[in-house]
């Protein structure tokens, strides 16, 4: 069962607030994943403490540095349930977990980050994970 909207609205705002694309239904799932030009983050939000604490908040820190996603989109787990199926179906070969981050690039999953490595760390564990995935699989930032 679905917590209640008002109690998840921040928790959706958390990302929404920083330019993250709320995909709320199957179709907003499937126009986001057939954009595959450039790159993407396609972050698994959750209501769990490890979401709060270490996955949004660790989010928020990689997304401060000079390489980042062309482009952000993000489902609710537990809330928006055929939506995250549809974006679970992209990476089938990877179990479901929540909270959890792909990255994309030209359509691909090229990097994934699951439940296990975002609960027992800390949010600037989880931003230095995806800053170093960030330069690894989308390259230096543009000269100034």
């Amino acid at each position: 069962m679905p917590y209640s909207e008002m109690m998840v609205a921040p928790m959706r705002a958390e990302l929404s607030s920083i330019g993250f694309e709320e995909l709320r239904t199957a179709e907003d799932v499937e126009r986001f994943m057939e954009n595959r030009e450039g790159t993407a983050l396609l972050v698994l939000n959750s209501v769990c403490g490890c979401a709060a604490g270490q996955a949004r908040p660790g989010v928020r820190q990689a997304l401060e540095g000079p390489v980042k996603p062309d482009r952000l989109g993000t489902v609710f787990a537990g809330q928006d349930v055929e939506a995250t199926a549809q974006a679970r179906s992209y990476f089938a070969d990877i179990p479901p977990s929540s909270p959890s981050m792909a990255l994309l690039k030209d359509g691909e999953v090229v990097y994934f980050v699951p439940r296990h490595r975002i609960e027992s760390r800390s949010a600037e564990d989880v931003a230095a994970d995806l800053t170093g995935a960030f330069q690894r699989y989308f390259g230096a930032p543009a000269p100034a």
